[in-house]
C-alpha cells in the first residue's frame, strides 16, 4: 500500500512536470501574438508612437515565419496566432466604443452607470474587436501557408535567387493585409474600414502624400513590406551564422528601403509644390456648441442651444460697415435641438440670422417631412429659409442610425434601444456655395473615414470638403483624435481641404496635404472638449484636378486583393498536380 502511494505520487509528479513543460512550451504560441497586438496599439491615437507600426510584426513573424524550420505550421494555429494579435489590438484600440450605450443610459462621464449598460458597452468593444481580429487571423493563415521563405534558401542560393525569394514572401505579406482591409473596409453592415495600419502613419506628413495615389489602405502594404523583408534579412544572417562564406549581402532590404525613399521624396514632392499652388479663399467660421448627448435628448437646453448658435454666428457673421467678413458659418451635426421641419418658428429664426450680412450657413439636421421616413442631413442656407440645399447621410451607422436585419434575433432585441431607422440618402451631389464659389462635399458623421463614398462627390471644379459631427456619443475619449485621424486621410486623397465642425470636439481646419493647420482647443490645457468658435481661412486650389485615387479609387488594394487570390489558387492547383 505504501508503495503504490508512492508511485502514484510519484506518477503525480511527473504527469504535472510534464503538463507545464508542454504548457511553458506552448507558451509563446499565445504570448508572442498578444505582444504583437499591443505593440500596434501604441501606434495609434492614445499615444500615437509611429515606430511600433514599423516593429509590432517582429514578434508575430516569430511563430509564422519561423527562422530555424522550414517546416509549416497547422492552419489553425496560424489563424489563431494572428487572431490573438488583432484581438489584443482591437479591444484596447476600440474601448472608446462602450460609451455609446452608457450614454443612452444617461452617462455624462467614465462614472459607474449600471451593470446592464456597462456590460452592453463592453459586449461592443469586444464582439467588434473579435470580429475585425479575424482579419489578422485570415492574414497570418495566408501568410505562413503561401507566403513563408525558405530559410535555407535564402542564406544559401545565389544573390538574385536569395532576393527574389524575400521579396516574393514580403510582397505577398503586403499584398494580402492591403487586400483584406479593403474587404473589411465594406463588409458586414456597410463595413467598417478604421484604423488600418496605414492610419498609425498618420503623423508623417511626407509617407502619408502617397495615399493621392493607393488610397490609405494602399499605404498599409509598406510597414508590412518592410518589416517582413528585414525579417527575412535577420534569418539570413541567423542561418549564415558560422558560415562566412555563406554571409553576404542581399539587395532584398536595400530594396525595401528604396521604396520608401521613393515614396518620400514623391511626398516632399508634393510638399514643395503647395507653396506655388494657385488657391481661392474661403472665409469660414466653425461653431463647437458641446451639448452633451443627455441634454440634447432631454430638450430642456433647447432654447439656450438656439441662443448659443445665434449668438456664435451673430459675432462673425453680422456685417460691419456694411461688410460682411464671413463668408461660411458651419455648424454641427444635430445642431438644432429640433428637426428642421419640427419647429414653425426655424424660417423667422433663419431668416433674421441670414439677414445679417452676406454669407452661407450649414447646418447639421434631421429632416422629418410628413409622411416620408427621415434623413440625417446637411443643408446648406443662403439670404433666407426658402433658399436651401439639402443632403440626405449616404453611410448610415449599423445600430446607431439604423438596425440591421430589424426582425431577426438577436438583432431584434433591440428594438427599444432603436425603435426607428432613418431612410440613406440616394444623391452624391457636392452643395455648391455662391460667394465665392466653392463646391462643398458635405460628409456626415463618420461618412469622412470612407474614401470610396467621398470620392463620389469630386469634380474637376474649386471644392472643399466639410464634415459635420456630433461625437458626443463617446463622452471624453479618445475617439475624437481616432476620428480625426481617419479623416485628415481624404484631403490628401482628393486634394481637397476639409473642415470639421463637430459638437464636442475636435474642430479643425485641414489642408489639402493633410496638415492640420488649426483646431479649436483650451489654449492653456488643450482641451478640445469645448464651447466655441474657430474662425480661419480655407485655402481651396483654383484648378479642381483629379488624384488618381479620386479618379480610380482603391483600385491599387483591390489589385493587391486579386494577386493574394491568384497566389493562393496557383498553390493550390500546383499541390493537386500529380508528381
Amino acid at each position: 500500500m505504501v508503495l503504490l502511494c508512492v508511485w502514484m505520487v510519484a506518477w503525480s509528479g511527473a504527469s504535472f512536470k510534464f503538463s507545464y513543460m508542454r504548457f511553458l512550451n506552448r507558451l509563446p504560441r499565445f504570448l508572442l501574438p498578444l505582444i504583437s497586438g499591443g505593440i500596434l496599439t501604441l501606434a495609434f491615437p492614445g499615444a500615437n508612437f509611429e515606430l511600433a507600426a514599423w516593429l509590432w510584426l517582429f514578434p508575430l513573424l516569430f511563430l509564422l515565419w519561423p527562422i530555424k524550420s522550414n517546416e509549416r505550421a497547422k492552419t489553425s494555429s496560424l489563424f489563431l496566432s494572428g487572431w490573438l494579435a488583432g484581438a489584443a489590438f482591437w479591444i484596447p484600440n476600440l474601448a472608446w466604443l462602450r460609451h455609446s450605450s452608457r450614454v443612452i443610459a444617461g452617462a455624462r462621464d467614465d462614472a459607474w452607470i449600471g451593470w446592464e449598460s456597462e456590460l452592453l458597452g463592453a459586449a461592443a468593444v469586444v464582439g467588434l474587436a473579435l470580429y475585425c481580429a479575424l482579419y489578422f487571423g485570415a492574414w497570418a493563415w495566408i501568410v505562413g501557408r503561401f507566403a513563408k521563405p525558405d530559410f535555407e534558401r535564402l542564406s544559401k542560393s545565389r544573390w538574385q535567387e536569395s532576393t527574389w525569394v524575400s521579396l516574393r514572401s514580403a510582397f505577398i505579406a503586403g499584398a494580402a493585409w492591403v487586400g483584406l482591409e479593403w474587404v473589411r473596409s465594406f463588409l458586414l453592415f456597410s463595413g467598417f474600414g478604421w484604423n488600418g495600419l496605414g492610419v498609425a502613419l498618420h503623423q508623417n506628413d511626407v509617407l502619408i502624400q502617397i495615399t493621392d495615389v493607393v488610397g490609405v489602405m494602399g499605404l498599409s502594404f509598406l510597414p508590412v513590406f518592410v518589416a517582413c523583408t528585414a525579417w527575412n534579412a535577420i534569418g539570413r544572417m541567423i542561418c549564415s551564422y558560422g558560415h562566412a562564406e555563406r554571409c553576404r549581402s542581399r539587395l532584398d532590404f536595400t530594396f525595401a528601403l528604396i521604396v520608401v525613399l521613393a515614396v518620400a521624396g514623391y511626398g516632399m514632392q508634393k510638399l514643395a509644390g503647395k507653396r506655388t499652388e494657385e488657391t481661392m479663399t474661403v472665409r469660414t467660421v466653425l461653431v463647437q456648441p458641446n451639448v452633451a448627448q443627455v441634454d440634447a435628448w432631454s430638450g430642456e437646453l433647447g432654447p439656450q442651444v438656439y441662443q448659443r448658435l445665434s449668438t456664435f454666428t451673430r459675432l462673425y457673421a453680422e456685417a460691419r460697415d456694411g461688410t460682411t467678413h464671413t463668408d461660411l458659418v458651419i455648424w454641427p451635426e444635430s445642431a438644432l435641438p429640433v428637426h428642421l421641419h419640427g419647429l414653425p418658428d426655424h424660417k423667422p429664426y433663419f431668416d433674421e440670422l441670414l439677414a445679417l450680412g452676406d454669407y452661407s450657413l450649414l447646418t447639421g439636421t434631421e429632416l422629418h417631412e410628413e409622411g416620408r421616413q427621415g434623413h440625417v442631413s446637411a443643408v446648406l442656407f443662403r439670404d433666407n429659409y426658402e433658399n436651401r440645399q439639402e443632403y440626405n447621410k449616404i453611410h448610415l451607422v449599423a445600430f446607431g442610425e439604423y438596425l440591421p436585419y430589424r426582425n431577426i434575433p438577436p438583432f431584434s432585441f433591440l428594438k427599444g434601444v432603436l425603435p426607428g431607422d432613418f431612410a440613406p440618402g440616394t444623391k452624391a451631389e457636392p452643395l455648391l456655395l455662391e460667394k465665392p464659389q466653392v463646391q462643398l462635399i458635405p460628409l456626415i458623421c463618420f461618412e469622412d473615414t470612407v474614401g470610396r463614398l467621398a470620392r463620389r462627390f469630386v469634380r474637376p471644379a474649386p471644392q472643399m470638403l466639410v464634415n459635420i459631427t456630433n461625437d458626443g456619443w463617446f463622452l471624453e475619449s479618445t475617439e475624437t483624435e481616432v476620428h480625426l485621424a481617419n479623416a485628415k486621410f481624404r484631403a490628401i486623397e482628393l486634394h481637397r481641404p476639409m473642415v470639421r465642425a463637430a459638437n464636442t470636439g475636435i474642430s479643425c481646419f485641414i489642408n489639402a496635404y493633410g496638415q492640420i493647420t488649426s483646431r479649436l482647443s483650451d489654449p492653456e490645457t488643450g482641451n478640445t472638449f469645448i464651447e466655441g468658435c474657430l474662425p480661419g481661412e480655407v485655402q481651396v486650389p483654383k484648378a479642381g484636378k483629379l488624384t488618381f485615387y479620386a479618379q480610380w479609387g482603391d483600385v491599387f488594394s483591390i489589385a493587391m486583393l486579386l494577386i493574394t487570390g491568384v497566389v493562393i489558387a496557383m498553390s493550390l492547383l500546383k499541390k493537386r498536380q500529380p508528381v
